[in-house]
């Protein structure tokens, strides 16, 4: 595949960094199209996790993609969890406020003891027939970038975060977005669900 000019095509990131199909690659999620592109795992930095967002040069060799430089932006991180553990009331009462309304998504802020806002918390019914929104949010067919970039604008609050896509025995998917990677909300998700 060439471009009219007889170079290979390219394309430049910033990309959100997913599992990919095996053991073996990473998905890079387009931040602004969200198209997907799979990668070697070889092909990105040895201290790449997932959720970074990954400045990158992709050119294209056939069909396979090339990468020609990489290095993480920011350091934000994803984990993806199926748990049997009770999902915490916060997530409860965000979405039973959505049932009441008729909504399939709500969303609400979370403050610490001393009232500032420590994360943001995202709840999405699961939806009727075959769709598994957790497993769409890890293959990237529903993004997550709007979800970390709204994060950041009402407490003008930089990345990076820690977000927890959270798949509870509830009819509900949980995003939480923790704003502070560092403090104790992370510590205390991280050992209640991982």
């Amino acid at each position: 595949m060439t471009t009219t000019d007889g170079t290979s095509p390219r394309t430049e990131g910033p990309f959100r960094l997913l599992p990919g199909r095996t053991d073996d690659e990473w998905l890079l999620l387009d931040a602004e199209s969200a198209d997907p592109t799979y990668v070697p795992r070889e092909a990105l930095p040895d201290d790449a996790v997932v959720g970074n967002c990954i400045d990158a040069d992709i050119s294209w060799d056939g069909e396979d993609p090339v990468v020609e430089s990489a290095t993480i932006e920011t350091t934000t991180t994803v984990e993806f969890v199926r748990t049997e553990a009770v999902i915490f009331e916060a997530a409860q009462n965000c979405f039973e406020a959505a049932r009441a309304e008729g909504e399939a998504m709500n969303s609400r802020v979370t403050y610490n003891t001393d009232n500032e806002a420590n994360g943001v918390l995202y709840t999405f019914a699961e939806q009727a027939g075959s769709r598994d929104l957790f497993e769409e949010f890890r293959d990237g067919l529903k993004p997550l970038e709007p979800l970390i970039a709204r994060a950041a604008q009402p407490e003008e609050v930089d990345p990076p975060f820690s977000v927890f896509v959270i798949d509870p025995e509830e009819p509900f998917v949980v995003v939480y977005i923790v704003l502070d990677p560092d403090g104790l909300l992370d510590e205390t998700v991280r050992d209640t669900y991982l």
